[in-house]
């Protein structure tokens, strides 16, 4: 392995916290009151609550790992990754998104790309053989771009 880093997002871990928080009490409060003919209903609303939870904690951070063949992106405990061949990177340099791009894995449209990122403004933006360009955000972003480079030649 040639680099390996996991930026952490603390606002993400705390706006998770909360939703966490909140579904716990209203799941509290909801016992109270008396229970709902269908049976079904608290089990369907406990799998949705529980679903909206591990989807939000997912991107909580971001984790980078280049290796002889491959850079590859996950996201969290893994659900939403992302791998490139190194042979396919024609070019990489560091970037500032801006603030609009958001957090998470965003579609842009112009400019065509896709962006990756948990926290901050800093990325590397990729361009791969087929056109196609995506921005990985970093709290390193140099080293990340220095490592690219390194890897593609």
């Amino acid at each position: 392995m040639i680099y390996k880093h996991t930026q952490i997002s603390y606002m993400m871990i705390i706006i998770t916290l909360a939703i966490t928080a909140f579904f716990v009490w209203t799941y509290i409060t909801a016992s109270a009151e008396p229970a709902w003919p269908d049976s079904g209903t608290n089990l369907a609303v406990t799998t949705i609550m529980t679903l909206i939870i591990r989807v939000i904690s997912s991107f909580t951070s971001l984790q980078v790992i280049i290796d002889k063949k491959y850079l590859q992106i996950k996201f969290g405990y893994g659900i939403f990754k992302k791998k490139f061949l190194l042979n396919d990177i024609v070019s990489a340099k560091t970037v500032k998104n801006h603030r609009y791009y958001g957090w998470g894995i965003r579609v842009w449209f112009w400019p065509k790309m896709r962006i990756y990122n948990v926290s901050g403004f800093d990325a590397v933006e990729i361009k791969l053989k087929n056109g196609k360009i995506y921005r990985i955000g970093t709290n390193e972003p140099k080293k990340l771009e220095q490592t690219i480079l390194q890897s593609i030649t």
